[in-house]
């Protein structure tokens, strides 16, 4: 795969799953169903995604201590969080409704830990791993100093309001192509004809 794809293919993964999260909620509830199970399955890919990104930032940023520490914590909250929408998608396909939905939830986070290691602590290690990447090229001069605001943005803006997410993905795809125009493109070696 083409190294800048991830840093362009993530935020527009995540904008989908934006607008399929609003388009699913028109009816006035959100799940089951399949526009839960695709944005779910949208933003899990978006995830995947995440991981190369976060350990290419840490090379465009040196590759040292700090850097490697930010993408480690990135790279766990991507864990944790594909745990967490994978946890959705199953709670999806066993309810009848919306309601039923509700109940599961009560009973995933009720077994001990999970709530911190799925739902409320450890998926915040993406956030925080994603945003000191960004800060550390920003102080590197890899990215204008506009950048960590935009991704800052993208993260902030769905604890404001989930409905905002197609927005802070924008920010988040405006602030990844800089950085997506600076990796080298791998070529594969041509084929060499007998």
């Amino acid at each position: 795969m083409n190294s800048r794809i991830p840093f362009i293919a993530a935020p527009l993964l995540v904008l989908a799953y934006g607008v399929i999260r609003i388009l699913d909620g028109l009816d006035g509830s959100r799940g089951p169903g399949i526009a839960w199970t695709t944005g779910h399955l949208a933003f899990m890919a978006a995830l995947v995604l995440y991981v190369p990104i976060f350990w290419q930032m840490r090379r465009m940023a040196g590759g040292n201590a700090l850097a490697t520490a930010s993408a480690a914590a990135g790279t766990v909250g991507v864990v944790a969080l594909l745990a967490q929408f994978g946890i959705d998608i199953v709670v999806g396909f066993m309810s009848a409704d919306h309601e039923a939905m509700g109940g599961l939830f009560d009973q995933v986070k009720s077994v001990s830990g999970v709530s911190a290691v799925v739902y409320d602590v450890v998926p915040l290690l993406f956030f925080a791993g994603q945003l000191a990447l960004v800060v550390q090229l920003a102080a590197l001069r890899r990215v204008k100093m506009w950048a960590p605001v935009l991704v800052l943005a993208d993260l902030v803006l769905p604890f404001v309001e989930k409905d905002l997410i197609p927005l802070g993905a924008l920010c988040l795809l405006v602030s990844f192509v800089p950085l997506a125009r600076q990796v080298p493109v791998t070529r594969r070696p041509a084929a060499v004809l007998a």
